[in-house]
């Protein structure tokens, strides 16, 4: 490795939670030698890609269906399950090489089609690989197998979460082929942008550790702009809407807890260097915070502290803390917690009665104004030696000049994906129709979706 290389090793992870620079820099040497898998590593990574995985089913899952009503339980959970097997093979197909893939004249925007079926990891399935080409390059001590695995199980969960914005109304069909369409064509180019060293918002210096804009800020502007096309849930404002199962969503909530830890830590890329612990801490920190200012916030507007209100206030809590995870220590981590919490309660019940749109389970109310929220504070918190290098001793800190570029990074983001999502439901529209009739919404999509009712 020549000493310019290690220099652009360096600034990239001074920018991005891929991977463990310092680890990498020391095993440089071996590495040009003989370049062999980091045990260690590669098992973390492991470990967090099955608790990323279980986020979705049965995270998501449990979380969602236990917020509907009785009739619509089963149709719920079937959109998380269902979208984990298409977004998986999508990922396979194409979505990992419009997101990973190095690009040619479009590299700023688009990975190329050279990963297409996943082509080129059978060569090296044993090695570590290298992201990028030229000057912009990644070196991991994981096997890329690892790391489409990993990065896979996040495609699977933003698409997962647009379906809470759309809960009780949307036909299956419409679902699954307007699913296809924005996972290879919104949320790939979006991780490009901001994952790949020559992604245009990863030059340009855009803090994202593990997904505040590709994942949260996505998956909300998303679910916000489906709740708007569909329209509002029969009945909304005058019948019982209220939770068939809330010792579901709970569940749900708690393994989206856990399993955030391989969300955030995992996203280090390594076991070591110190940052994926920290990640771990301040993630936990934040979602706690957020979990006593939803709930006081609520007791005190209310009158009584719900169960409904801790469990959105830990998933807030969680979103929030998703950018700043590898870039914040775990003072800001608590100031990021609790603005989330109040950020959160605010866009679930205020915003959404104020503008009257029908977010069925809060896609935007939470993840899209938290995702934000986070997105932004990291840009002021943000501590510098956490992503220190020798040849970026100072990292990426807090300024203003950091903040422009977290607001650029969002306002892309937002525009992109609202533009976006909107055409692609009008041409899901257009070719299959996107909302059942009054009858069947009325009846349960459970009956007349898939034939099946909960006892």
């Amino acid at each position: 490795m020549t000493g310019k290389d290690e220099t652009t090793v360096k600034r990239i992870f001074a920018r991005c939670g891929l991977a463990a620079a310092t680890l990498l820099m020391a095993a440089a040497p071996a590495l040009a030698e003989d370049p062999k898998v980091d045990t260690g590593d590669a098992a973390w990574m492991l470990t967090s890609t099955a608790l990323v995985l279980m986020m979705t089913v049965p995270g998501v899952a449990l979380f969602y269906a236990g917020m509907v009503r009785k009739k619509n339980v089963l149709a719920t959970m079937m959109q998380s399950f269902f979208i984990c097997g298409l977004v998986s093979v999508l990922w396979m197909v194409a979505g990992y090489s419009i997101a990973f893939g190095n690009g040619g004249a479009y590299a700023a925007y688009v990975g190329d089609f050279s990963k297409v079926l996943l082509g080129g990891i059978a060569e090296n399935w044993d090695k570590p690989f290298t992201l990028g080409t030229g000057d912009a390059t990644v070196a991991f001590t994981i096997p890329e197998s690892i790391f489409v695995m990993f990065q896979m199980t996040f495609a699977v969960i933003t698409a997962a979460l647009i379906t809470g914005a759309v809960a009780d109304r949307m036909k299956f069909s419409a679902l699954v082929f307007f699913i296809t369409l924005w996972t290879l064509l919104i949320y790939s180019p979006i991780a490009h942008w901001v994952w790949h060293p020559s992604g245009w918002l990863f030059v340009d210096g855009a803090l994202d550790f593990a997904g505040g804009t590709v994942v949260h800020i996505n998956a909300g502007v998303a679910g916000l702009v489906a709740a708007l096309v569909l329209g509002k849930r029969v009945g909304y404002g005058n019948d019982n809407m209220s939770p068939f199962n809330l010792g579901l969503a709970v569940i749900g909530a708690s393994l989206l807890w856990v399993g955030w830890f391989g969300f955030n830590a995992g996203s280090a890329g390594s076991s070591g260097g110190g940052r994926a612990g920290m990640a771990m801490l301040v993630t936990q920190l934040a979602a706690a915070a957020a979990v006593l200012a939803w709930v006081f916030a609520e007791w005190m507007i209310k009158g009584k502290p719900s169960v409904l209100g801790a469990i959105s206030g830990a998933v807030a809590g969680l979103v929030a803390i998703t950018p700043a995870a590898g870039f914040v220590l775990p003072g800001a981590a608590v100031i990021i917690g609790i603005a989330a919490g109040l950020a959160g309660l605010w866009g679930a019940t205020a915003l959404k009665h104020a503008l009257g749109y029908d977010d069925s389970l809060d896609a935007f109310g939470i993840h899209g104004i938290c995702g934000i929220v986070g997105a932004l504070l990291v840009g002021f918190l943000a501590y510098g030696p956490l992503s220190a290098t020798t040849a970026a001793p100072d990292g990426s800190s807090g300024s203003m000049e950091q903040f422009i570029k977290q607001c650029t990074a969002v306002g892309a983001t937002v525009v992109f994906t609202a533009i976006g999502t909107y055409i692609l439901l009008k041409i899901t529209d257009l070719v299959i129709g996107l909302r059942v009739t009054e009858e069947e919404e009325r009846e349960g999509l459970d009956v007349t979706l898939h034939g099946e009712r909960l006892g």
